[in-house]
């Protein structure tokens, strides 16, 4: 039998019949949000007196480490300003975030986050000081050998709509007491303005596993070296003094850090080097989190 239209009405009923057993869009399970590339990398500040290590020589070298693996968000260590001028004009996809340590303003090193706008907009953002008076610029305390701070932002992932939380930090490299109690600051901080939110912690903690400040954090916080799903890529350690193959490539003391439900799906220490020659004296830590 035919229709007016001409269409056998054999093939329309089979069109109808298929239409209504193929799943309609409400029917598919809801896809997963776009991870997030997240790195923590203390880029070594600029001392002339490194000779072939000097920041001029492996600036470059720095800018391709975060450009080539996609990262979205990055703490960064020891960047004077003059490093950040050279980072801001080089990553001209990102946005940073960040004041000098020892005045607050462009003064001593920065520890700077940055973030690609096109994916994450800063909602709110600021700096503390290490110290038992850690809003005044430039305090220090208990046996800390130099000024530190933390820079912090909340962010919005533009791609979900979802807040979260990053603190990005470096400890003292002498005191022991200091990076305890720098510890218990910054869960402190995370648990009074990130409340329930997920957050993200990076840095150049300056301790290892079995030292007093990393017990603290990971009371609070889970260390992505640990939560990944999937296994760890690259070396163990992250110090290198631009020594390729160094012993103390065995010694981890940058991490990423996260706390509330935040998932680590990839995790690795970057030890990529250039004809023999890092790009720092600390190697990049990238991790690939979901937010919920």
């Amino acid at each position: 039998m035919r229709l007016r239209t001409g269409i056998p009405l054999a093939v329309i009923l089979l069109s109808l019949f298929a239409m209504g057993c193929t799943p309609q869009p409400t029917d598919l399970p809801p896809a997963e949000p776009p991870p997030l590339r997240v790195a923590t990398y203390n880029i070594r500040y600029h001392n002339p007196d490194d000779g072939e290590h000097a920041w001029p020589n492996r600036k470059d070298r720095v800018v391709s480490t975060l450009q080539f693996n996609h990262v979205h968000l990055v703490g960064m260590q020891e960047v004077l300003k003059d490093q950040m001028d050279d980072l801001a004009m080089a990553l001209d996809e990102y946005a940073w975030i960040g004041v000098g340590r020892d005045d607050g303003k462009e003064a001593g090193e920065y520890s700077p986050i940055f973030y690609q706008p096109d994916r994450l907009e800063s909602l709110e953002s600021g700096t503390f000081w290490l110290s038992k008076n850690p809003d005044i610029p430039g305090s220090l305390d208990w046996d800390a050998a130099i000024t530190r701070i933390v820079t912090w932002a909340r962010f919005r992932d533009l791609s979900t709509d979802s807040t979260f939380y990053h603190f990005n930090t470096h400890f003292d490299h002498r005191g022991e007491r200091a990076r305890e109690k720098s510890a218990e600051l910054i869960a402190h901080r995370a648990s009074r303005m990130a409340g329930t939110s997920p957050v993200i912690v990076t840095g150049d903690f300056n301790f290892v596993e079995s030292a007093p400040g990393y017990a603290v954090l990971a009371q609070s916080f889970q260390d992505a070296f640990y939560a990944t799903e999937q296994p760890h890529h690259g070396p163990s350690g992250t110090f290198s003094g631009f020594e390729l193959g160094a012993t103390e490539l065995n010694r981890r003391i940058d991490y990423i850090f996260v706390q509330n439900e935040v998932r680590v799906l990839q995790h690795a220490i970057l030890s990529d080097h250039w004809n023999g020659a890092y790009s720092s004296d600390h190697l990049a830590v990238v991790a690939t989190v979901q937010l919920p």
